[in-house]
């Protein structure tokens, strides 16, 4: 039996990198897939991506940081599946990688809104689902940059360990209703993030401070990698695993 058959999952940023494989994976291993993304024409070519191997998938524009297209997002899943069993919050932006006093109102208003309140207004919507039927699963991307202080800028490394909080108060607050929140702390990932970041905007400092600790990284992740991560805290091999971050680095952040 696949590890995710008759279960619905919405899955966010899925458009692309880790919540493309993320999708892509659950819908292989039985899952009924809603696909949210801000980008349609990568919606589109994920669609029909699935459809050709055989999987189930409902695709919608979403922008994380607006409520009304989170509401929607999970409103999808109930209309066309009557459910929702798994949540997963993969979509995020960077931040050029900006120090506290380099950050603009802007940026910080900005990845605050998609990283962090995104996820939290997305749990929110979905959690008095879950309790009703007595059982669901929260997944959240969280990344290395939530569990340390030099991995990225200061508004990214901000949003994600709030990012971390939410998830282990969550976790632990309705573990006895049948409720499990994680997250995932990918290390650096072949993703299509990078698009989000200004490079004009790497100063000296940044390169200092942040880029040699880069230079340690011992390679640069799969977005499948993350996926199969992924898919363990959604299945029933993670049963007895929750409030936890799950670190997936190739062992980056162990120095």
């Amino acid at each position: 039996m696949k590890k995710l058959e008759n279960k619905v999952a919405i899955v966010t940023g899925a458009g692309a990198g880790m919540g493309k494989a993320i999708a892509s994976l659950f819908a292989l291993e039985g899952a009924k897939v809603v696909a949210g993304d801000i980008n349609p024409s990568r919606l589109v070519e994920l669609s029909q991506e699935v459809k050709a191997s055989g999987g189930e998938i409902t695709t919608i524009t979403a922008n994380m940081g607006e409520e009304s297209d989170i509401n929607q997002l999970i409103q999808t899943a109930v209309d066309t599946y009557g459910s929702l069993d798994i949540l997963v919050n993969n979509a995020g932006i960077m931040d050029h990688f900006q120090p506290v006093g380099e950050v603009e109102n802007s940026m910080l208003e900005k990845v605050m809104k998609i990283n962090f309140e995104g996820p939290f207004k997305a749990m929110r919507k979905a959690i008095p689902l879950f309790l009703a039927k007595g059982k669901g699963n929260i997944i959240n991307v969280c990344s290395i940059g939530g569990l340390k202080g030099g991995a990225a800028g200061a508004v990214y490394t901000a949003s994600k360990h709030a990012l971390v909080g939410l998830t282990k108060n969550t976790g632990y607050m309705y573990s006895k209703s049948g409720i499990r929140c994680n997250g995932i702390a990918p290390g650096a990932v072949n993703t299509s993030i990078s698009e989000t970041i200004d490079m004009t905007k790497i100063t000296p400092l940044v390169n200092d401070r942040i880029m040699t600790g880069m230079a340690i990284n011992p390679r640069a992740g799969e977005s499948s990698e993350i996926a199969q991560a992924a898919l363990f805290l959604a299945s029933d091999d993670s049963s007895f695993v929750n409030a936890h971050i799950l670190t997936v680095d190739g062992g980056w952040s162990a120095y």
